[in-house]
């Protein structure tokens, strides 16, 4: 598992991607009551690994169909659209890991500390994780956070805060990161760095990795283990490469006609009119900055809309003498092992993420 993924994975993805290119410009899809997509001639079904759970929770989710983009929809119906996904998958993971969630001010901004019911555990009393929400840099605040860290608390037995940064459109780069640093800052007071994890999925694993650059910018201590899942620290960050074309159809996703130019692409909200070849928003492209980065775990899927990403930052950070544990999950797309709460997937997910942050932190 550890830097890459099997080559019969690599070829087969590839030629998938070669055989769905032209779909980009006129996606003709259509969807069967069992997940399978039809695609100008090619038969996708969900993937034949998958558990029967998530196979049946793939299958609904594809039939609820993508949600509403910011620009489509308006910023307050998405984000309200958002909140109540998210807030169904917290119910299903409060019902399988219940939890105390508490509202915590750290220096100017809001948290959520989760603190699983079954306790911390006692080697974790001096540990801690961070979780950045994703959201495409403009939904996912308190809901989204909470959701995506009581598994995580659950699973560890450790308490975890969720930060709820600064969001575009109201909120502009580097806002994110500099929210991110004042609650580091907080917990620097109680927890030695080696001792703090951080983790996030989406727009989150994109600002893990911008944190940890602006942690080094701002000449703050780097934190034991990071996690950047669903996302990557190229450019682009959901579209690009491969993952462009395969991600969108074999989720059943029309894909846009130019991503780059897409009003509905919410980061560019955030990074309007910055140079995203900047170390403090894509550290991928700078060697000298990813070097100095600490142990990483990359979690993607093979239907992740942004798995070109996240393989590419791979290598990037082991062409840098970074250590990093990669993680492609078969059959699943962007964020769904977060969304299938219960599934063997789900589980097996959280089971990995919590021992490469148990291996890591503090030593």
């Amino acid at each position: 598992m550890r830097g890459t993924i099997g080559i019969r994975r690599i070829i087969a993805l590839v030629t998938l991607s070669l055989a769905i290119a032209p779909l980009a410009a006129q996606p003709a899809l259509k969807l069967d009551p069992d997940g399978t997509i039809h695609a100008d001639g090619l038969a996708i079904p969900p993937s034949s690994m998958l558990s029967p759970d998530a196979r049946a929770q793939f299958v609904a989710r594809l039939h609820q169909g993508p949600p509403p983009a910011a620009a489509d929809d308006g910023i307050v119906s998405a984000r309200a659209t958002s909140d109540r996904q998210q807030k169904a998958i917290l119910a299903e993971w409060l019902a399988l890991h219940p939890s105390r969630i508490e509202p915590v001010t750290m220096n100017g901004v809001h948290t959520d500390v989760v603190t699983p019911d079954s306790g911390i555990a006692p080697e974790n009393a001096k540990r801690v994780l961070i979780n950045l929400h994703g959201g495409g840099f403009y939904a996912g605040a308190r809901f989204g956070g909470q959701a995506e860290s009581v598994p995580l608390a659950a699973r560890g037995r450790i308490k975890v805060v969720a930060v709820d940064y600064r969001l575009a459109p109201e909120a502009l780069f580097p806002a994110a990161s500099e929210d991110v640093a004042q609650v580091y800052r907080k917990l620097l007071e109680t927890y030695r760095p080696e001792n703090i994890g951080i983790f996030g999925c989406s727009a989150g694993g994109t600002l893990v990795a911008q944190a940890v650059a602006w942690f080094q910018k701002h000449n703050l201590p780097r934190p034991g283990a990071i996690g950047i899942f669903c996302s990557g620290a190229m450019p682009t960050f959901w579209y690009g490469g491969d993952s462009a074309a395969i991600g969108p159809t074999v989720n059943a996703i029309p894909p846009q006609t130019d991503p780059s130019k897409a009003k509905s692409s919410a980061p560019r909200f955030y990074l309007a009119g910055m140079d995203q070849k900047d170390p403090l928003i894509t550290p991928a492209l700078f060697p000298e900055v990813l070097a100095h980065f600490p142990p990483t775990l990359i979690v993607t899927g093979t239907r992740d809309i942004a798995m070109s990403n996240a393989l590419v930052t791979n290598v990037r950070l082991l062409q840098a003498g970074a250590e990093t544990q990669l993680l492609v999950i078969e059959g699943l797309g962007h964020g769904q092992f977060n969304a299938f709460a219960g599934s063997p997937e789900a589980n097996d997910t959280y089971d990995i993420i919590w021992r490469f942050f148990d291996r890591h932190l503090g030593r």
